[in-house]
C-alpha cells in the first residue's frame, strides 16, 4: 500500500479520482417543507439545454398533452414514458426536441396563442405538435393557412418523388427474364425518357428542340396568316401559292402536336391523371380548332348552294376565324420545357390573395375617382371625351396603371388635380402587393430548380445502379458459364 507524507505529492491519477468522488457525491438535502413544496407548485422543463419554469395550474387546461400528462405521472417509469430524463434532485423534466419550436408551443400554454413563426420549417413544426399534443386547428387563421400550404407542396413533392419510384421500379422490372416483357418495358422506359425527361439523353434533348421548334413555326406561321393578302383571298374564295404554304406549314405543325400528344398518352402510367392535367387540355384546346375547322369547311362547302344566303357562310367564317384564334394557346406548350413559365405558373397559383387584394385596390380606387373625374369635368371643362362614368372607368384604369394612352386628358385644373391623385395611388397601390409576389416568385423558382436537380441526380443514380446490376450479372454468367463448361470437359 502507497503511503504519501506532508513533503510527497500524491500521483495525478489520485488527484483525479478524488476529484470526482467529490462530484459524484450527494449533496446535502434543502431544508425540509422547501422543495417539495415548490415542486408542487411549479415545474422545469429542459427542452435541448434550455430550461423553462412554469406552473402546474397552466397545464390543467391541457390534460391531453404531453406535459399535461406529467401532472398525472405517479412513479419514475410513467415520467419517463412521458419525457425523455428526469432530475430527482432538481426536479427537472427533460426533452431532446427543438427548443425554438417549444417556444411557440409554450406561448399558447400560456397565452392560448399558437403561431407559424416564417424561419420555421413547416413540417418540422408539424413533428412538434404532433409530439406535444396540440392540435393543428389552435393555430391562427393566417398561420394556419400558410402552415396547410406548406403540408400541400410538401405533400406533392412526396406523390411526385413516389411516382418517379414507380417509374424506376418499371424500369428495373423491364429488365425481367421474359424476352418480350423486357422489350416493352425498355420501349416504353426510353419513350417516356425521351418525351418527359428532356436532360435523360441525347433523344430527350433532340425531342424537346423539335416542339419549341414547331411552336415557334407555328406562332410565326399564325401571324402571316393574318395580312391582309391573305384575309382578302379568304374572304373571296380564293387561295394563292401563300395561302397553300401556310395550311401546309399548318397541317405540319399540327401533325407533331398530334404525335407528340399521343406518345405522351401512351407512355403516361396513368391515362386519366394524364388527361386532367392542365397542361393536357391546353394542348386539346390548341389541336382540335383545325380538326373542328377541317369538319366546318366540309360541311360549309357541302351547304353552299348558288343563290343562297351568305348568313350561314357568314357564321360559319366566324366559327373558324374564333378556332384559328385558340391555336395561340400552342406558345403555353413552352411552359413543358421552360422552367421559368412553370415558376410564373406556380407563382400565380400560390399568389392568388395577393392578386385578389391588388384587384380590390384597384377596383375602390377606380369606383373613386372615375365619378368624381366625371363631375368636375362636365360642370367645368364641359370636356367631350368624358361622356359617362363608365368611359371614366377606362381612363382610371389606364391612369391607374401608368399606361396612359393619351385619349381622354382632363382639361380643367381640378380634373389635372384629381389625375395626379390618381396615377400616385395607382403606384402606391400596386407596389404594396409587389414586394411579397416577388418573394413568392423568387421561393418558387429555387424549388423548382432544386426538384429538377433532384430528379436529376435519382435519374443519374438509377442509371449508375442498373449498369453496376448488369455487370455483376454478366460477370456471374460469365463465371457460372465457364464453371459449367470445365465440369462438362470433366465428365
Amino acid at each position: 500500500m502507497e503511503t504519501w507524507g506532508p513533503n510527497i505529492a500524491p500521483p495525478d491519477y489520485v488527484i483525479w479520482e478524488t476529484r470526482l468522488a467529490q462530484r459524484l457525491r450527494p449533496q446535502d438535502e434543502p431544508p425540509q417543507g422547501c422543495q417539495p413544496e415548490d415542486r408542487r407548485r411549479r415545474i422545469i422543463i429542459n427542452v435541448g439545454g434550455i430550461k423553462y419554469s412554469l406552473p402546474w395550474t397552466t397545464l390543467d387546461e391541457f390534460p391531453l398533452t404531453r406535459l399535461g400528462q406529467l401532472k398525472a405521472c405517479t412513479n419514475f417509469d410513467d415520467i419517463l414514458n412521458v419525457c425523455d430524463d428526469y432530475d430527482v434532485t432538481c426536479n427537472e423534466f427533460f426533452f431532446d426536441r427543438n427548443p425554438g419550436a417549444f417556444g411557440t408551443i409554450l406561448t399558447f400554454l400560456r397565452a392560448g396563442k399558437l403561431r407559424l413563426l416564417r424561419e420555421m420549417c413547416a413540417l418540422s413544426f408539424q413533428e412538434e405538435l404532433l409530439y406535444w399534443g396540440i392540435a393543428e386547428d389552435h393555430l391562427d387563421g393566417c398561420c394556419k393557412r400558410r402552415y396547410l400550404q406548406k403540408i400541400e407542396e410538401f405533400a406533392e413533392m412526396v406523390e411526385r418523388e413516389e411516382e418517379d419510384d414507380v417509374l424506376d421500379s418499371e424500369g428495373r422490372d423491364s429488365e425481367g427474364p421474359v424476352e418480350g416483357e423486357g422489350r416493352l418495358g425498355r420501349c416504353m422506359r426510353r419513350l417516356r425518357d425521351m418525351v418527359e425527361r428532356p436532360h435523360s439523353g441525347l433523344p430527350g434533348k433532340v425531342f424537346a428542340c423539335l416542339s419549341v421548334l414547331f411552336v415557334t413555326v407555328t406562332a410565326v406561321n399564325l401571324s402571316v396568316s393574318t395580312l391582309p393578302s391573305l384575309r382578302e383571298e379568304e374572304e373571296q374564295g380564293h387561295c394563292s401559292q401563300m395561302c397553300h404554304n401556310v395550311f401546309i406549314v399548318e397541317s405540319v405543325c399540327v401533325g407533331w402536336f398530334s404525335l407528340e400528344f399521343l406518345l405522351r398518352l401512351i407512355q403516361a402510367p396513368s391515362k386519366f391523371a394524364f388527361l386532367r392535367s392542365p397542361l393536357t387540355l391546353i394542348d386539346l384546346v390548341a389541336i382540335l380548332p383545325y380538326y373542328i375547322t377541317l369538319l366546318v369547311d366540309g360541311a360549309a362547302a357541302g351547304r353552299r348552294k348558288p343563290g343562297a344566303g351568305n348568313s350561314y357562310l357568314d357564321k360559319v367564317g366566324l366559327v373558324l376565324r374564333v378556332l384559328r384564334a385558340l391555336r395561340i394557346l400552342y406558345v403555353m406548350r413552352l411552359a413543358r420545357h421552360s422552367l421559368g413559365l412553370q415558376t410564373l405558373g406556380l407563382t400565380a397559383r400560390r399568389c392568388t390573395r395577393e392578386f385578389g387584394l391588388l384587384l380590390l385596390f384597384l377596383c375602390v380606387a377606380i369606383a373613386l375617382f372615375a365619378p368624381l373625374l366625371y363631375v368636375i369635368e362636365n360642370e367645368m371643362a364641359d370636356s367631350p371625351e368624358f361622356t359617362s362614368i363608365p368611359a371614366c372607368y377606362w381612363w382610371a384604369v389606364i391612369t391607374m396603371t401608368t399606361v396612359g394612352y393619351g385619349d381622354m386628358v382632363p382639361r380643367s385644373t381640378p380634373g389635372q388635380v384629381v389625375a395626379l391623385s390618381s396615377i400616385l395611388s395607382g403606384i402606391l397601390l400596386m407596389a404594396f402587393p409587389v414586394t411579397s409576389i416577388f418573394h413568392t416568385f423568387s421561393r418558387s423558382y429555387l424549388e423548382l430548380k432544386q426538384e429538377q436537380e433532384r430528379v436529376m441526380f435519382r435519374r443519374a443514380q438509377f442509371l449508375i445502379k442498373t449498369k453496376s446490376q448488369l455487370s455483376v450479372s454478366q460477370d456471374s454468367d460469365i463465371l457460372f458459364g465457364s464453371a459449367s463448361s470445365d465440369t462438362r470437359d470433366n465428365n
